[in-house]
């Protein structure tokens, strides 16, 4: 079930705000959460969560949405294994693992967001260089865990000689590698093509709420 990022993200929210409150949020809060101004748009979209099966809405009242049945019983847990950079690449040092370990935590995604947990893991960002991607300080990116990338894909990167790690847009461009920040204010960061080690794809977003 093909879900845009915009719609996986509205679904999260929904779901989490249900869990919280014991009520449905209404369409301005989701257009506040994920960054929506048009009641419209946001409309649109979840007319598409609901004729996808993920959601019922009563268009009579204000807090009209319910998660489907099916879809507040299939929960899965994906494991938060630590901090990945949006901004400046972010040093791990003396760390056995390519990203800052948060130990046994983890988040709880619906199977209409992950059908397939296999590779699938989470990380927090940090920094504000992929505002432009609906990326902030502080959400979690939902990652699938490859060794390859397209050019244009999101993606976790292990620099090998720096030793750190972080979240841009990736481009091969003969034996060099750009990677490029969603921020009008931050330049590309390049690097031999051989110095850089994909860790994943982003596959989903989840914004975090002050």
């Amino acid at each position: 079930m093909d879900l845009s990022e915009r719609q996986q993200r509205m679904l999260q929210f929904i779901r989490q705000f249900m869990r919280e409150n014991r009520y449905p949020p209404t369409i301005r809060e989701i257009g506040q959460a994920v960054g929506i101004s048009s009641t419209s748009v946001v409309n649109y979209n979840l007319n598409i969560l609901e004729q996808k099966g993920l959601i019922d809405r009563d268009r009579a009242i204000s807090r009209g949405i319910k998660l489907a049945e099916n879809l507040v019983e299939q929960v899965v847990s994906i494991p938060l294994l630590g901090r990945i950079a949006a901004g400046s690449p972010l040093p791990i040092p003396d760390s056995s693992s390519d990203f800052g370990i948060f130990g046994d935590e983890t988040i709880e995604l619906t199977r209409g967001i992950i059908k397939d947990t296999d590779g699938i893991y989470a990380l927090q960002v940090k920094g504000n260089s992929m505002i432009d991607a609906l990326i902030h300080d502080g959400d979690i990116v939902v990652m699938k865990h490859q060794q390859h990338a397209e050019n244009g894909d999101l993606v976790a990167v292990w620099l090998r000689d720096e030793k750190e790690t972080t979240l841009k847009r990736f481009y091969l461009e003969g034996d060099r590698v750009r990677l490029q920040p969603a921020n009008p204010t931050m330049e590309p960061l390049y690097f031999p093509a051989n110095n850089v080690e994909i860790q994943g794809k982003v596959v989903c977003v989840i914004r975090q709420l002050n």
